[in-house]
């Protein structure tokens, strides 16, 4: 091969698979053993959540909300009386109620419970460190005023019900696996009590154990069907394992470099799923292309080992290009500021990286070992009259197809974009939101428990907004805070939106205060307050034994009547912040104000991601084609039809068609925000992939003739059988995400499948020879360049010493000066 591919050029390391095939396999059996028995560890080291943005307003407000004891609780739990007989304030309810509250209390990682029936309650290991659950209230039998206001708030509407909030120490993971711990133990009949479990660190849990469970079936599903779809591509069932020894020395070694990122950073329970999505799905993409390549070598009477090496200097040559491409896209979701996006990012960098090693290293030392093994089993080999043709082959169907295009590229090129067009216009009324219980099927517990607090209570565990006020006295400032508390009650935003509760004052609603003196206690210790529905600071009794640090401030919380991702919930956030504040400092805390500082740090970081994917991409696709044309038609064609796949995403997941196809979901009127970027990160990479290697098949045509048209049709032919093959395949275990029961995993499968699809058929078959048609030679265009002939002088040779007018060149051509043509 010379130097383009020999043991001093820029590629001979690429070299050492095809020289050395026993030692390459050897080394890489002994690294997947020791991958292997890292990865083993990983399961307990993932974290889960990451979902919502840090660092911004409300994330920092949280932080607050939990220092005044106003934070969200992270489990919920509804309990009922389980015999009709007996009431929710009967003296057996009551009295069992009151001991649940103080064992969940004596549980690890409960840092206080908040009960209808024992006030508030200190965890084990809560800011007191006593180790003893105290109970904070009065017994509600004995309780008058705000208590019992207080209580009425944990009751059902038809009294038949009532609430016990569970704060939770730690990070969303630990919080998480506390829930998983604690819930079983707590929920069910539990002597007259009957108890469900909802809130976010069960709903993580539970997304944690659907997810592994979805990643079982969806390997179940993919895996057979992929099979059969390469062995049919291939004509052969040994070839058909190649893509699966790639797909799996990649992911074992990509699930060992996640081990490793654990240490220094998060790592989502849900990247796990993407590497095998991911991996699977471009180990099968490298692994035909080079296929592909060997076997047209080997048709041309070449040995296995000059076969291998051509397949690396040629296909092997863009799949080092395509892997670059895709990782330095999924590299600008780490601009974003959501550590399930970061994650992500890096399990699908990683896992892109291992698929090009594996497939330019470790493919061209099995095909040296196998040699002319690779063609044999052909599953369908006594049913045919004819020998087939192989899978990088001219195809009559997409020649015929190319033809047509280019004939008439203006009435084709216009019947796609109609297409995709129509594709696009349900993303132009898409809403980001943020993924909450609903991720779940309908029928798991926290899902379905959340949907029965939203029925009786007429709110959600994530309806409320919390507004820290830290610069205002709750007694001297007392007038401000009335005021304060019927202003913001009378906002156009807030009026008929949310009942305001102001600490200090009471409940407010219209400009007007309708309950309550406020929850001051001028004769308790140094001021503390007692905290009202949905937290509070944990004051006690008066006269009671230690009490929690005073700070000083006070806390108004909102209680939303529509769901807090909802365009209502918006514009209450935003008018709560526009609002003066007494003390002039106001942190407002809730999944509300989460969701839109989510939305906003997504504007504000979109435009740099873009960026970023354009310039990158711009800059491979130039050295990659030497033309200036081309990388712009590349992104603009790439952008339309991921953007198309979008619209598909809101068309089905936002609207809420389709759902009896693909298994039934929640449509919240929202896509998870994350999702959309990573699906066009990962796409857009597919995207490229597919465009740089049918470019390399036209451009090599090109140098060998000079006609722009042949040189469209023969790469369309040449590479549609190829491309078909891959996209069913990649489509395929894309798709298989979409068994998936929870929607974050559905959306990324779905949307996936589609994108790929789409891609690989009306653009690459029908929208890129149409707009290369158009452009003629200004395709080839380059400055430098000029005008001179761009096409080979006779008698040129590639590097591997075939003529190039064979329609093989070397791939190395492709990314030479244009003199060299």
């Amino acid at each position: 091969m010379g130097k383009g591919c020999g043991g001093t050029g820029r590629w001979g390391f690429a070299e050492w698979g095809v020289r050395f095939p026993r030692r390459v396999l050897a080394v890489t059996g002994v690294l997947c053993v020791l991958f292997g028995c890292a990865a083993a560890g990983l399961a307990d080291r993932l974290s889960v959540g990451g979902l919502a943005a840090s660092g911004t307003p409300s994330a920092r407000a949280e932080a607050w909300a939990a220092r005044y004891g106003a934070g969200s609780p992270e489990l919920v739990l509804v309990v009922r009386p389980a015999s009709p007989r007996n009431a929710l304030d009967g003296p057996a309810v009551r009295v069992a109620g009151r001991r649940l509250t103080e064992r969940l209390a004596t549980e690890g990682g409960v840092a206080g419970v908040r009960s209808y029936w024992a006030g508030d309650v200190d965890g084990a290991h809560g800011p007191r460190g006593s180790g003893q659950a105290r109970v904070l209230a009065r017994d509600l039998a004995r309780d008058r005023g705000l208590d019992r206001g207080r209580a009425a708030g944990l009751r059902s509407r038809d009294g038949r019900a009532a609430l016990v909030l569970v704060d939770l120490e730690g990070s969303e993971t630990e919080t998480a696996r506390t829930a998983e711990r604690v819930v079983p133990r707590y929920t069910g009949e539990i002597g007259p009590l009957a108890i469900r479990a909802t809130g976010p660190a069960w709903s993580l849990a539970q997304s944690t154990v659907q997810a592994r469970t979805d990643l079982l079936r969806a390997e179940l599903i993919a895996a057979p069907l992929t099979f059969v779809i390469l062995a049919l591509a291939f004509r052969s069932l040994v070839a058909a394992l190649l893509p699966v020894l790639v797909g799996g020395v990649a992911a074992v070694g990509a699930l060992a470099v996640l081990w490793v990122l654990t240490a220094v950073t998060d790592v989502s329970v849900f990247a796990v799923n993407l590497i095998g999505a991911l991996g699977f799905g471009l180990a099968v993409d490298y692994a035909l292309f080079i296929v592909a390549r060997f076997r047209e070598e080997q048709a041309r009477g070449r040995t296995a080992q000059e076969a291998a090496r051509a397949g690396v200097a040629t296909a092997g040559r863009t799949v080092a290009v395509s892997a670059g491409t895709v990782t330095a896209a999924l590299a600008a979701l780490l601009v974003f500021p959501f550590s399930f996006l970061r994650s992500m990012a890096y399990a699908g960098m990683v896992v892109v990286v291992l698929a090009a090693l594996t497939a330019v290293f470790v493919l061209p030392a099995v095909l040296v070992r196998w040699g002319s093994r690779v063609t044999a089993l052909d599953p369908l080999g006594r049913f045919r009259w004819a020998p087939a043709p192989t899978i990088g082959g001219d195809s009559p169907l997409w020649g015929t197809v190319a033809r047509a295009v280019t004939r008439r590229p203006v009435g084709w090129g216009a019947a796609c974009m109609v297409v995709l067009a129509a594709l696009v216009l349900p993303f132009a009324h898409g809403r980001p939101g943020l993924a909450d219980e609903r991720i779940l099927p309908a029928g798991a517990e926290s899902h379905a428990t959340a949907d029965l607090v939203r029925r009786e209570w007429g709110t959600s565990a994530e309806g409320t907004l919390v507004a820290v006020l830290p610069r205002v006295d709750p007694e001297a400032d007392r007038a401000a805070l009335d005021a304060y508390g019927r202003r913001l009650s009378a906002l156009a935003g807030v009026r008929g939106e949310a009942t305001v509760t102001v600490r200090a004052t009471g409940r407010y609603e219209g400009g007007r205060r309708v309950g309550g003196e406020g929850a001051y206690r001028p004769g308790t210790r140094r001021g503390t307050y007692t905290p009202e529905v949905g937290g509070g600071a944990y004051a006690p009794r008066p006269g009671g034994a230690a009490t929690r640090p005073v700070v000083r401030g006070s806390v108004v919380t909102l209680t939303l009547r529509s769901d807090p991702q909802s365009e209502r919930a918006a514009a209450l956030v935003h008018a709560v912040r526009r609002l003066p504040a007494p003390g002039g400092a106001l942190h407002l805390a809730g999944w509300a104000a989460q969701v839109v500082d989510a939305r906003a740090a997504l504007a504000n970081r979109l435009p740099l991601a873009l960026g970023l994917i354009a310039a990158g991409t711009m800059t491979v696709v130039f050295l990659f084609t030497r033309s200036v044309l081309i990388p712009l038609k590349v992104l603009a064609v790439a952008a339309l039809s991921l953007t198309a796949a979008l619209g598909g995403l809101v068309f089905v997941f936002q609207d809420g068609h389709l759902r009896s196809l693909l298994g039934d979901f929640t449509v919240t009127g929202t896509i998870d925000m994350t999702i959309p970027l990573l699906l066009f990160s990962v796409a857009f990479g597919l995207s490229v992939d597919y465009e740089l290697f049918l470019l390399s098949r036209i451009q090599e045509h090109y140098r060998a003739t000079g006609d722009n048209t042949a040189a469209i049709v023969h790469g369309i032919s040449r590479t549609g059988r190829l491309f078909t093959a891959a996209a069913l395949a990649v489509a395929v275990t894309m798709g298989a995400l979409a068994s998936s029961g929870v929607l974050l995993l559905k959306e990324l499968g779905v949307g996936l499948a589609l994108a790929v699809v789409v891609d690989a058929t009306v653009v690459r078959g029908v929208l890129v020879p149409s707009v290369m048609r158009l452009a003629g030679r200004a395709n080839w265009w380059a400055p430098g360049r000029g005008r001179r002939d761009p096409r080979p002088r006779h008698g040129h040779r590639n590097h591997d010493g075939s003529s190039v007018t064979s329609g093989h060149a070397d791939v190395s051509d492709l990314t030479a000066p244009s003199s060299r043509a």
